[in-house]
């Protein structure tokens, strides 16, 4: 069956429906990485966009469920060049397609995946509009595009209830603002234990318990929506309980210390952005997913001060807080997908508990 992708500034793509038939409008955006689409799929990040897999084949390790990022995918749709119709992996429990109708995500392939990531690239990140009726009313679905934003997105993807991965070691309290599951695996497997809490728990609730380390987590949509998450964060600051954020939490420390975000021309998205480590000068490939950015140059230096930046457009990546056992990264050092160069900030955090 054909499919067709309409974007906001005019242009459509033909190409064969994939997943489940289902109509959309979301955010078009597109990853980079080579492999990892089933964790790309899971990432909670997504929620609310249709993303565009720039490799040209995807699905031909098929879908080994114990890689997911989350309990669900989350895009709104799937844009590939060539969705592989047989997984070879030993690993492998079903095929990519299955996967895609069972958790009813639509999507399209056969299409020109590199002149669409061009444009994208060219135009900046745009609204786009799935369908597989031939005969959809272009200026309604023109109309709907328009009004698109993604709203509500990390209420959506948090957890709903607070759990425990139990470890012998300090004791961190996660606040889940759409987690990739990897994160909390990361603290859990060097012995920590890891109370997981839902977005709109309050700094107090959770301070009460006494925990020897803060985590934001990564998360979708824009930053400046979360406005009680970012007062909540302002508590934390005002607290000496070592913190560390990753992507949106990094964003949100940011916006509670009185500094400012934007939104991106097409954001990072992939396994393959290389980010400088200010204080070393050496150069680490991270993994990333984001389409805000923080505005160093907003924040105090008396605040807060660079610490990590991107090597290839010159953005922030990375702050570390005066006076404060603060330090917040926007890329991903959990990884999954992507390399794991970084995973040594995870050993930076413990440590800053432990001298706490």
């Amino acid at each position: 069956m054909k499919a067709y992708l309409l974007l906001e500034d005019g242009t459509l793509f033909t190409g064969r429906s994939i997943g489940v038939e289902k109509e959309v409008v979301s955010e078009v955006v597109f990853n980079t990485s080579m492999t990892g689409y089933l964790e790309v799929l899971t990432d909670p990040s997504y929620a609310g966009q249709a993303v565009v897999m720039t490799y040209p084949l995807i699905g031909n390790y098929g879908v080994c469920r114990d890689d997911m990022e989350s309990g669900r995918a989350w895009p709104d749709a799937f844009i590939v060049r060539e969705l592989s119709e047989t997984a070879s992996n030993f690993r492998s429990r079903e095929t990519i397609q299955s996967f895609l109708k069972e958790e009813e995500i639509p999507g399209i392939e056969g299409i020109d995946t590199r002149a669409l990531t061009k444009r994208l690239r060219e135009h900046g990140t745009m609204n786009g509009f799935l369908t597989t009726n031939p005969d959809f009313n272009r200026e309604e679905a023109m109309a709907r595009m328009k009004e698109y934003t993604v709203q509500g997105v990390v209420a959506r993807t948090s957890c709903r209830e607070k759990y425990v991965l139990p470890g012998s070691g300090k004791r961190v309290a996660v606040l889940d603002l759409g987690m990739k599951r990897n994160i909390a695996r990361s603290l859990n497997r060097r012995g920590l234990e890891v109370t997981v809490w839902p977005q709109d728990t309050t700094a107090e609730r959770i301070l009460e318990t006494h925990p020897d380390g803060i985590m934001l987590t990564n998360g979708p949509g824009d930053p400046k929506e979360n406005t009680e998450v970012i007062r909540q964060i302002r508590k934390f600051y005002e607290t000496d309980i070592p913190v560390f954020a990753i992507c949106l939490g990094h964003q949100l420390m940011a916006l509670a210390a009185g500094g400012d975000t934007y939104k991106m021309k097409y954001g990072h998205r992939g396994g393959n952005h290389p980010v400088k480590d200010l204080s070393t000068g050496r150069v680490y490939i991270s993994s990333q997913n984001h389409g805000y950015a923080v505005d160093e140059k907003s924040l105090d230096p008396k605040v807060a001060v660079p610490a990590f930046r991107n090597v290839n457009d010159g953005t922030n990546e990375g702050l570390r807080y005066v006076g404060k056992k603060i330090f917040t990264v926007q890329f991903h050092p959990e990884a999954c997908p992507g390399p794991r160069d970084s995973s040594y900030l995870f050993d930076r955090f413990i440590e800053m508990m432990e001298v706490k």
